[in-house]
């Protein structure tokens, strides 16, 4: 990535620098070269490199970009993020970005039919149609979940929040590895 900088190592690196190494870092992870773990802690340390030689030392063990055209080993996939909990090792993003969007649309869902419930069975027992206030209900916070999906879709939320997801689980692992003896939450 960083070719022809023989005798450059030790020259500071710029801004661009750094985002062109976040970018194949990026590469990386898609293609399940690296976990997510393991991406951040790289991304973290590029975007801190002063050197050359911080930024080569993050690209040394993956191999260079081949377009998926070009490539004999394996015919380009859906991307994919490894998980810990996967049997399979890996969730196709797809599917990450699917959990996210029921996190934030599921509590609406339920109190939208709830809402719409009540006010059916308080039609059918007046045995009039009444005014469809859930509207004021629905139309105002889906305005606000619609925002928010499509400001979260466009920041890439849902990979962080997996990668939220991720480092709460290895931090529950760690507490349990280090007290074996404790119970577990929630009993």
């Amino acid at each position: 990535m960083l070719a022809g900088m023989d005798g450059r190592d030790g020259m500071r690196a710029s801004d661009s620098d750094r985002s062109a190494v976040a970018d194949r870092l990026r590469v990386a992870l898609n293609e399940g070269r690296l976990d997510l773990h393991e991406y951040d802690e790289r991304l973290q340390r590029a975007y801190a490199a002063r050197t050359y030689a911080d930024l080569e030392v993050l690209l040394t063990d993956l191999p260079p970009v081949t377009p998926a055209q070009r490539s004999g080993l394996a015919p380009a996939a859906a991307s994919t993020v490894s998980l810990p909990g996967d049997e399979a090792g890996q969730v196709p993003v797809r599917g990450v970005t699917a959990r996210w969007l029921a996190e934030v649309w599921s509590p609406y869902l339920r109190v939208i039919a709830i809402v719409v419930t009540i006010w059916a069975v308080t039609s059918l027992l007046s045995q009039d149609l009444l005014y469809f206030w859930p509207a004021w209900v629905a139309g105002p916070w889906g305005a606000v979940l619609v925002v928010r999906t499509v400001t979260g879709l466009a920041g890439a939320e849902p990979r962080r929040e997996a990668i939220r997801r991720q480092r709460r689980r290895e931090r529950k692992r760690t507490k349990r590895a280090l007290n074996p003896n404790d119970p577990p939450s929630g009993l």
